[in-house]
């Protein structure tokens, strides 16, 4: 006789009512399965929406059609909204962490909040007890409020983060250095009080305003900072001359590089502590010129790798070739592009979903420029001969699964990344090259032999960064047909519904009409087509000719399908890729 254990009641038992009896009533999922679930979200502290989304029982969207029918409450698509930086931090980002509940906007005394279970009351009444604002339930996607919830925490609590003069003498900055000096600057300059919080309050702002790299740069009548926002450069700042020794010395002491030299480049690394959960890299490069040293410091954030593939901008026949080759258990995936242009993001990406217990991945970089636990990373060092061949051939002693190369740059870490691809791994790396086709020849003008190429390149990416318009404040414009005709567009396009184009204006939310960047992309996996073509010694116009053939979009397609889609303007397309 069999007895029932009182820590586990039957599913049987368990109460259906409300939004779960309503998913059994649309066939959204079976009665078997909700019981299942609700007595795991009783455990595990989730929502049922949530642990049906996880285990792919049903979608995000069908999920909020139906919760927004059971509880009456509107409902909203995240991917067009812009949420007010403030209104978040009036709520912080332990709530919102939470209860994966996200405050979209208020009217008057009432907070209106995007949340995927409206039956999660405990949420809303925290969240009004902490705001003191009454709160009323949006109801919005599980899988997008879930990526809008971890970039919408990370602002926060970065921008938490006080900047005011008291606080930009106490910044948790990691540094060191050397106590030797050269007669025109001396650590006691670097550690100058009105200089520390100087640098302090640059760095913090460049954070804040979403710059990828800061350049400090002497000239003979003037020193000048500028951020790069976007792509684009933009002077921020013009400190007097004299000061610019000083600021140099004090990037130099954080970065932990010798105070004394100053005629060959140097490289560091800072590590700014926001927070006790948030830190942001620097990675710093100095360059000797004509009136002092130029001081270069990229933003290495961790977080751009956690976003998720889908908010990277690839299409959804793009997306599914990259996530089917990053499934092989062996062979190549190269990146290709100019600098800038996100190839780094990308394979942090893919490496990040690759991220599990049971794989081993090695990476070698010069240097790595994102820190992921999980993740054995290697910073190259020619000169005490660690190269990218030598750490290739260390890794492949080393039991890997997946081993990404910085880039290959010369046949010998070429032919040894190929030969870990033949033999059971997954190799990821990046190329210099304009677009995927001529990826192939570029290998083959470093001495890779064609048959080698074809049998372990599995998947090429070639991208570029575009400015994307500001949801806010575009508007449409009208461009006479010839001229689109003349930039790719084609008469089916033209004669699309609704067919229409956009360009930036400009708003107090955006920089000139243009708000964050988005991916442009070229996904090529190698076809068995492809692979006689380079055995037979094809060049990468025979390549560009089978790729369209198989309905492989180049990257000015790729662009034009973003200018119709209104993610850009058809002068970031043009800036990023060359028309025909």
């Amino acid at each position: 006789m069999s007895t029932l254990n009182p820590q586990s009641p039957p599913i049987a038992s368990v109460y259906l009512g409300g939004l779960a009896r309503r998913l059994v009533s649309e066939n959204v999922a079976s009665e078997e399965i909700i019981r299942d679930l609700q007595q795991k979200s009783n455990k595990l502290g989730k929502t049922l929406v949530s642990l049906l989304v996880e285990g792919n029982h049903a979608t995000s969207a069908r999920l909020a059609e139906v919760a927004s029918t059971e509880f009456g409450s509107p409902m909203l698509d995240l991917s067009v909204m812009d949420i007010d930086p403030q209104i978040i931090r009036d709520v912080g980002e332990k709530l919102i962490r939470k209860h994966m509940a996200l405050p979209l906007y208020k009217r008057g005394r009432k907070l209106f909040v995007g949340i995927a279970d409206p039956a999660n009351i405990g949420a809303l009444d925290e969240i009004k007890f902490a705001t003191g604002f009454s709160t009323e339930a949006i109801v919005v996607e599980q899988d997008k409020l879930a990526k809008m919830v971890e970039v919408a925490a990370n602002a926060a609590e970065s921008s938490s983060f006080s900047t005011g003069d008291s606080d930009l003498d106490n910044i948790d900055i990691e540094e060191g250095g050397d106590d030797t000096a050269g007669p025109e600057i001396t650590r006691s300059d670097a550690d100058d009080a009105p200089i520390v919080r100087y640098v302090n309050k640059i760095l913090v702002d460049a954070i804040q305003q979403g710059a990828s790299d800061i350049h400090f740069e002497p000239y003979e009548k003037f020193y000048r900072i500028r951020y790069r926002r976007d792509g684009e450069l933009k002077t921020i700042n013009q400190p007097p001359v004299a000061q610019g020794s000083r600021i140099a010395a004090r990037m130099k002491v954080m970065s932990r590089m010798d105070l004394a030299e100053r005629r060959v480049p140097q490289d560091g690394r800072i590590k700014l502590n926001l927070s006790k959960t948030k830190a942001i890299d620097f990675r710093v490069n100095t360059c000797p010129t004509l009136w002092g040293e130029k001081i270069v410091a990229r933003i290495l954030d961790a977080s751009s790798a956690m976003l998720g593939i889908d908010v990277l901008g690839y299409e959804p026949e793009q997306k599914a070739a990259y996530m089917k080759a990053l499934e092989q258990p062996q062979g190549m995936i190269l990146v290709t592009g100019p600098t800038g242009s996100g190839k780094t993001v990308s394979l942090y990406t893919g490496i990040n979903i690759l991220n599990t217990e049971d794989v081993n991945i090695s990476t070698a970089e010069d240097p790595a420029e994102i820190n992921l636990p999980g993740i054995n990373q290697v910073n190259v060092n020619p000169k005490t001969g660690l190269t990218f061949a030598a750490a290739l051939k260390s890794f492949l002693r080393q039991d890997p699964d997946v081993i990404m190369v910085g880039e290959i740059r010369d046949l010998e870490t070429a032919e040894i990344a190929i030969k870990a691809a033949q033999t059971g791994h997954l190799v990821l790396s990046t190329l210099h090259t304009n677009d995927a086709p001529q990826t192939i020849t570029r290998l083959m003008n470093m001495g890779v032999p064609g048959y080698n190429i074809a049998s372990t390149l599995s998947l090429v990416i070639a991208q570029r960064l575009a400015r994307r318009l500001c949801k806010n404040c575009k508007k449409p414009v009208d461009i006479p047909k010839v001229e689109l005709l003349k930039n790719g567009f084609t008469e089916d396009q033209l004669k699309m519904p609704g067919f229409m184009l956009f360009q930036a204006v400009g708003c107090d939310q955006c920089d000139r009409g243009y708000k964050g960047r988005t991916g442009i992309y070229q996904v090529m996996p190698l076809t068995e087509r492809m692979g006689r073509i380079i055995m037979e010694g094809g060049s990468a116009q025979d390549l560009a000719d089978q790729a369209r053939v198989e309905g492989i979009k180049d990257l000015r397609e790729s662009a034009l399908k973003k200018v119709l889609d209104g993610h850009i303007d058809l002068l970031e397309a043009n800036r990023t890729t060359v028309s025909d």
